[in-house]
């Protein structure tokens, strides 16, 4: 049976790149001198540190233009509240989403079955496998995807014929 994988994943080495970038191009720029405005990455989390709000929307702008350019979604990132520290520095977490959390896969099962499509789709860990009897429907199974589905990035992989 001809089948494919829905997944969202997330290239890290780009992230890392993308970061150390935008750390490179803030340090560089003359309006951050002497600010402690700079971007951490843990495991699967960012933290963006700046001197004041509006230092942090600036540096945000400048990360996000650096994943555009390493071709890293920006709908993988979901930013957090911005966060006082110490005196008038602020910081923001940033987590990076990576894998079909369980309620998008159960709301993409939802809208193919509701989509009278000869498809079966099944939930496998963070991945959504989509069998069908033929190519053509499995095709039309990911333009429907495409279609609904714009908040969050899918990529489709393990097309098998």
């Amino acid at each position: 049976m001809p089948s494919f994988d829905v997944v969202n994943e997330v290239n890290f080495v780009e992230v890392r790149n993308a970061v150390d970038q935008a750390n490179k191009e803030v340090g560089q720029r003359f309006d951050f001198k002497g600010s402690d405005a700079r971007v951490e990455l843990n495991d699967k989390a960012l933290t963006v540190f700046a001197d004041t709000d509006f230092q942090l929307d600036q540096v945000w702008d400048i990360l996000t233009g650096k994943f555009a350019k390493r071709s890293v979604d920006v709908r993988c990132m979901e930013p957090g509240e911005v966060e006082k520290i110490s005196g008038n520095k602020v910081k923001r977490n940033v987590a990076v989403k990576a894998g079909i959390e369980s309620e998008l896969a159960k709301k993409i099962v939802r809208l193919i079955k509701d989509s009278k499509l000869k498809v079966q789709a099944s939930i496998q860990g963070d991945t959504v496998r989509v069998t069908g009897a033929k190519r053509d429907t499995l095709q039309e199974a990911i333009a429907l995807l495409r279609k609904s589905i714009t908040d969050f990035p899918l990529q489709f992989q393990n097309f098998r014929d």
